[in-house]
């Protein structure tokens, strides 16, 4: 299946944007159209660990954005245009595509009502269940996808990374230490990180830079001292 690359799933959608402005703004005062208004909303989107995306369980990685038009290669390509404005999510994530999607709805229904409000058919959506088949309907194939993860749930690959980067700082941290003292030392991290608790400390989802984490973990209390 071109979408899927062992257990991750490439989802790329394109919603056709309604043209002209929003029924409420007077005509012909050539105020913003629905295109502008949501590519504004959509640059007010936090970014990072402050993402909306970051609640949504297994997002890997995802994007939102608007397209207007078609990039013409020259021959012996030839000139498309569109027939509308889109909006394009892509996402790739750990698991199948219909429990993402509920998981999605669940995590940030309100946003997800806002952002189609500017579609064609937003009407539709008004729960889980035509959340996803309004997202079915939008879905193009994804082609030549490549997963650069480690095939596995997005808690244990952020676990996986924070122990990483707190394992390269306890071999730093305790080089030329004797056997005593560093069985002593590794008993401590171990306590400390707790390798086998996805729950945390962990790398927090959106995370990048391992201060984030650590100003997490120092507020969870779980920072070494």
């Amino acid at each position: 299946m071109a979408n899927k690359s062992g257990n991750a799933y490439a989802l790329t959608i394109l919603c056709p944007i309604l043209g002209g402005a929003p029924p409420d703004l007077p005509t012909g005062t050539g105020g913003p159209t629905h295109t502008t208004l949501l590519r504004n909303q959509l640059q007010t989107l936090h970014v990072n660990e402050e993402s909306p995306m970051a609640k949504v369980p297994n997002t890997y990685l995802c994007r939102f954005w608007v397209l207007s038009d078609v990039p013409y290669q020259g021959k012996p390509a030839f000139l498309e245009r569109l027939k509308s404005d889109y909006l394009v999510f892509c996402s790739n994530f750990h698991g199948e595509l219909e429990p993402y999607l509920e998981g999605m709805w669940n995590a940030l229904q309100e946003g997800i009502l806002a952002i189609l409000g500017h579609c064609v058919g937003h009407e539709t959506v008004h729960d889980a269940s035509s959340f996803i088949a309004y997202v079915k309907k939008c879905q193009v194939t994804t082609t030549f996808f490549f997963n650069g993860s480690t095939d596995e749930p997005l808690a244990q690959q952020l676990k996986n990374l924070y122990l990483k980067q707190e394992f390269s700082k306890f071999a730093f941290e305790n080089q030329g230490k004797s056997a005593g003292e560093l069985q002593e030392a590794f008993r401590e991290f171990v306590q400390r990180t707790q390798p086998t608790n996805l729950t945390g400390p962990t790398w927090a989802a959106g995370a990048y830079h391992l201060d984030r984490v650590t100003a997490r973990a120092v507020s969870a209390g779980v920072a070494s001292k």
